[in-house]
């Protein structure tokens, strides 16, 4: 052997192999991206579901505020409440409010129709109505039913437009 050729030698390296991909495909990211967007999808849909029953509820919540204003204003007038001056033939809708007159119970009733019916939650339309039935119950107390409609639409599918809360109490 010659000593030119021995220096000559050459280093030992690996021929290159075919090895297993080592990374991510375009794809596996294109699937990862889709399965994202239907999960997102998904989450939208369940946000506006979950406002449009929150909204509902606020609404019950708010019908169910208003009866009891009425029920504590005919308590502190309880007087006026066994005699039937709060009772209305027809429901008050909230879009055309009694005028006050010069009676408690006339003046409380338009600030009910006007304060809790015709709030920004039920909203002052036709469809939002009040009724208020009361009758003498033994010597110093009332029978009252406070019956509050109001346009529930905004439920969305299977939700009912026309809800009713229905409050009856002793006075």
């Amino acid at each position: 052997m010659n000593n030119s050729s021995a220096g000559r030698m050459r280093s030992a390296r690996p021929r290159p192999t075919v090895t297993a991909q080592s990374g991510v495909g375009l794809i596996e990211v294109l699937i990862a991206v889709l399965v994202l967007s239907i999960a997102f999808l998904g989450i939208a849909a369940l946000q506006a579901v979950s406002l449009s029953t929150n909204n509902s509820a606020m609404a019950r919540s708010m019908a169910t505020i208003a009866s009891y204003s009425i029920l504590d204003a005919m308590r502190a007038d309880i007087g006026g409440a066994r005699s039937g001056a709060y009772n209305t033939s027809t429901p008050i809708a909230a879009n055309a409010c009694p005028a006050a007159s010069g009676s408690l119970a006339s003046f409380q009733l338009n600030r009910w129709c006007s304060d809790e019916l015709g709030n920004k939650s039920l909203g002052a339309v036709a469809s939002t109505t009040g009724k208020i039935a009361c009758t003498a119950a033994g010597t110093a107390s009332a029978e009252c039913t406070v019956t509050i409609t109001f346009d529930d639409s905004r439920t969305g599918a299977g939700g009912s437009s026309s809800q009713q809360v229905i409050t009856k109490a002793m006075l």
